[in-house]
């Protein structure tokens, strides 16, 4: 299925939008490098001056945003797998913090889960109302259990031009691995797999 086709479907979109960094120390010794990916997408909100009750119209398509976004972030991964996920948003100023969290719902959550190659744990999130070319720090936690300590961390997204103020900037991140030179305690992969 054509994913993007299928957002441009059910929304008016401005912009598709990515980054990718590639972390290969934090202060030690070169590693493995941490490759960190964020996608996003720049729709129309249709709820701009309107404060309604039902939110569905953003809401019961956002399935087709999360298969997109899932799938354009694993394409940056080029073939590694997503140990990491987090999602989030911006409202343009004209809308409401509401409409952005419309769209990443479990509707979006699960086709998220999926095209990353499935996920248990509960998808950290970030929203809130901005103007065009705020930053927002998705946040980032491991995919299967939300207390792997190693994997909490953030990647940085912002779009120049958006969103604007009637608009919706819709994104999501990924990440291969944990923090480069994580060593401060708790649960690990290694307690994860045991347990399994």
């Amino acid at each position: 299925m054509n994913h993007t086709a299928e957002v441009e479907k059910h929304y008016e979109v401005r912009g598709w939008y990515s980054s990718v960094q590639e972390i290969r120390h934090d202060g030690g010794a070169p590693v493995e490098p941490l490759i960190k990916v964020a996608v996003g997408v720049i729709i129309r909100n249709p709820f701009v001056g309107v404060h309604s009750p039902d939110l569905s119209a953003l809401i019961k398509p956002s399935a087709s945003i999360g298969h997109a976004l899932g799938a354009r972030a694993m394409a940056l991964l080029s073939g590694r797998p997503a140990e990491s996920y987090g999602k989030g948003g911006i409202a343009g100023v004209g809308g409401e913090q509401e409409h952005v969290v419309a769209c990443i719902t479990t509707e979006f959550g699960n086709p998220l889960r999926e095209q990353v190659g499935g996920g248990k744990a509960w998808i950290s999130s970030a929203s809130k109302v901005a103007s065009a070319g705020t930053s927002i720090d998705i946040p980032l936690a491991h995919k299967d259990e939300l207390y792997i300590r190693s994997h909490y961390d953030a990647i940085t997204f912002s779009v120049p031009d958006g969103p604007r103020p009637d608009e919706i900037l819709v994104c999501v991140a990924a990440a291969t691995g944990p923090r480069v030179h994580q060593r401060v305690g708790g649960k690990t992969v290694a307690d994860l797999a045991a347990a399994q």
